[in-house]
């Protein structure tokens, strides 16, 4: 597949056509979302393995979602079944797709591993204070001062992104484009490198949402004198905003490559 550039503003079309997208059939977008929460919540109980598993399955619901958001651009209604058919490719791409689950799997478990080791005892003191539920400023304040973990959160937060970048496109380019784990990878790479301005302003446009959405909230309920409710309405915004960001990742994608010549599954482009 041909590596296109775009303009940084396409970052902030990505976002909006994400919202469009989800316009068109919310509560199917929605159910596949919360099938994935579900499905992550059984795995974690499945202890030590668990873990891995879902951690393993990032690349492919990831892919899932651009295909549920290639059939809504289609008409079709996007369905549970979509996660399941990258691995009905051939065997050579159902290889290589198993390949990436198993690299994003040992690369975050390596990267919690890390932060764990710089700054383990000081998210477990801030995470216990916010539990016992007797948490106020004057006691989280010197637990959010703490340099650990400050650190803690700089270093996962840093190794996260640098692990997005070449997993970002590679399920994609493995099932769409028929590449290799390793060319996916590398193409992956270079397409984030050549298009970091719209994907600078496509986080940065998440950021606003969430940003102005607190904003909005917080003014609403404090004039009808209700702020208990910014909790309450924060919970389903979050469930909207995240099913969002994984129904728009098909734009960055479709925007990013042009389908090569003769191949058998064409992606829709961007609206």
């Amino acid at each position: 597949m041909k590596l296109q550039l775009v303009s940084p503003r396409q970052g902030a079309l990505w976002v909006r056509n994400g919202f469009r997208i989800f316009a068109r059939r919310p509560l199917a977008f929605t159910m596949l979302f919360i099938a994935y929460l579900v499905t992550g919540q059984l795995l974690m109980l499945l202890w030590p393995v668990g873990p891995l598993l879902l951690f393993a399955l990032v690349p492919l619901v990831s892919l899932g979602f651009m295909i549920a958001t290639q059939a809504a651009l289609d008409g079709r209604m996007p369905l549970p079944s979509m996660f399941f058919e990258p691995l009905r490719a051939g065997r050579k791409q159902l290889r290589s797709q198993l390949l990436l689950c198993a690299l994003y799997s040992g690369a975050i478990s390596l990267v919690i591993w890390l932060t764990d080791a710089v700054a383990g005892r000081a998210f477990d003191a801030f995470q216990q204070a916010m539990s016992s539920g007797q948490a106020t400023p004057e006691t989280l304040g010197p637990l959010i001062a703490d340099p650990a973990l400050q650190t803690g959160i700089l270093l996962f937060l840093g190794l996260t992104a640098a692990l997005a970048v070449p997993f970002w496109f590679a399920p994609a380019l493995v099932h769409w484009g028929a590449q290799g784990w390793g060319k996916a990878l590398f193409f992956s790479t270079m397409a984030c490198w050549r298009n970091k301005g719209a994907l600078v302003v496509y986080a940065l446009s998440w950021g606003g949402v969430v940003m102005l959405f607190a904003l909005l909230s917080n003014i609403v309920f404090g004039l009808l004198d209700m702020p208990q409710m910014v909790v309450l309405a924060a919970t389903p915004a979050a469930l909207m905003f995240s099913t969002v960001f994984y129904a728009s990742l098909y734009f960055t994608f479709a925007d990013c490559f042009e389908p090569r010549a003769g191949a058998d599954v064409i992606p829709l482009r961007a609206p």
